[in-house]
């Protein structure tokens, strides 16, 4: 696909590295001349100096062979006025990011009324994805596939556990789940597992299940269930705002410290049923006297990693509360991970999963979308749910007669809102939702590349 991306911010810069190593034809504009020309260098890409709602800019680029063009800028309404005028000039698919809360109560309607195909709002789908994992602290993550009927959640084993040296081929009969491991993290190492593969302590497990099946699996495994009854966050901004709704709505006690008066004040009004703290949330006495200790939440959402980081592992050391920390910038994630902080979560990797769910559905528009993508692993595998609309060589024969390709596993079938864990005997049919889980080196577009191939 030929794709315009307008500002090379870090989400623009991922969003360039990702589609670009998917083969597409990417080209990016934006105003600074040195932003353009690293993005353009690093990952080989056509750069464009000019502001994207010009219209000799757009002609530049390229507007009118474009299939795609995605406005990133730092400015809502300079995004929605270049999707105007790009579909106007080019005719093609147009993504925006849309921050303001404001214009996110009116996304449907500015998203139909302009003809985009997609809105994303980084700091609310980010936000989402922090309130799912206060809902169940022991979680990593959590990623819902097939409308919230299956989950996919990363846990880690702790030591002593029952599951340190069991087998998967021996873990639901001894167990007694209905679930499957679909990937586990161990040192560096990922492995998309068989039924030999034993399980340790200390490993990252990711598996899937309905929900309804994880709090009893997590029982007979020695793990509390129990959603965290209250929440500190350092930090006011948009995040802490779409989150503290998110948690309120859940019934968690939400208490939000920001240095900024005038923000508080705006807090005050926008959540009333939240504690607003106006202080330094860098100070440690400060944290101390608002109950750290007792908190069984605490959310880093400072505009600064640095503080974000040291904040969570501070607040490691004097309280047992779930950690989420956000962090902007993806360049130290292996040494974040040494961390052990919980949750670490990335904005502008939230926003490029689903601008690339996107794209790669609008391939194969006519045979299987991939509906929902999130990247379980960063690097190194993602899970992907595909659509199935037509008959193909996948369909109507039994799992154990396909020859699936290494590092490819089929996780679940959704078949008119039943799950099914699949076993050999299982076939895929048309009209199902198949989840699958693989490494990245697949690059799955289509169900059928799951196949091996001559």
């Amino acid at each position: 696909m030929n794709i315009i991306i307008v500002g090379c911010g870090r989400v623009g810069r991922t969003l360039t590295e990702q589609l670009s190593s998917e083969g597409h034809d990417v080209t990016v504009i934006d105003e600074n001349s040195e932003r353009v020309q690293s993005v353009s260098a690093d990952n080989d890409v056509m750069g464009v100096i000019g502001n994207g709602a010009s219209h000799s800019v757009l002609m530049d680029a390229g507007i009118e062979e474009a299939d795609l063009f995605i406005a990133v800028t730092d400015s809502d309404e300079l995004n929605l006025l270049c999707c105007l005028l790009a579909k106007k000039a080019g005719n093609c698919a147009t993504i925006a990011r849309v921050r303001n809360p404001v214009y996110n109560q009116e996304s449907e309607f500015i998203k139909k009324e302009l003809g985009m195909s997609m809105i994303i709002n980084p700091e609310l789908a980010a936000a989402t994805e922090m309130s799912r994992v206060l809902r169940f602290p022991k979680a990593m993550e959590i990623n819902p596939f097939g409308k919230g009927r299956v989950e996919m959640l990363k846990f880690r084993i702790p030591s002593g556990s029952v599951l340190h040296e069991m087998s998967l081929i021996d873990l639901n009969s001894r167990i007694d789940s209905n679930l499957l491991v679909c990937a586990v993290e161990r040192d560096s190492e990922v492995v998309i597992p068989t039924g030999s593969f034993r399980l340790r302590e200390k490993d990252k497990v990711t598996i899937i299940t309905a929900p309804e099946n994880e709090a009893a699996f997590f029982r007979k495994i020695g793990i509390d269930t129990r959603q965290v009854k209250d929440a500190m966050i350092v930090g006011g901004g948009r995040m802490s705002y779409y989150l503290a709704k998110q948690l309120i709505a859940m019934g968690i006690q939400v208490k939000i410290i920001e240095q900024d008066r005038a923000r508080c004040e705006e807090l005050c009004l926008l959540l009333p049923q939240a504690t607003i703290i106006n202080g330094d949330g860098t100070d440690q006495d400060l944290l101390m006297e608002e109950g750290l200790k007792r908190a069984e939440g605490f959310v880093a959402l400072t505009g600064l990693d640095e503080e974000n980081i040291l904040l969570s592992l501070f607040a490691k050391n004097n309280s047992s509360a779930k950690l989420v920390t956000k962090v902007k910038r993806i360049n130290f994630n292996d040494v974040i991970d040494t961390l052990d902080l919980d949750t670490v979560v990335y904005p502008q990797l939230v926003t490029a999963e689903h601008i690339i769910r996107y794209v790669r559905a609008r391939q194969n528009a006519d045979g299987s979308n991939i509906e929902t993508l999130y990247k379980i692993i960063e690097d190194k595998a993602e899970a992907m749910e595909f659509v199935i609309r037509e008959e193909s060589e996948v369909t109507g024969q039994t799992l154990e007669k396909l020859q699936l390709r290494r590092n490819i596993l089929l996780c679940c079938i959704t078949r008119k809102g039943q799950i099914i864990i699949p076993k050999g005997q299982d076939s895929i049919m048309k009209g199902d939702h198949v989840i699958v889980v693989a490494a990245n080196s697949a690059r799955l577009k289509d169900i059928k590349d799951i196949l091996k191939r001559d």
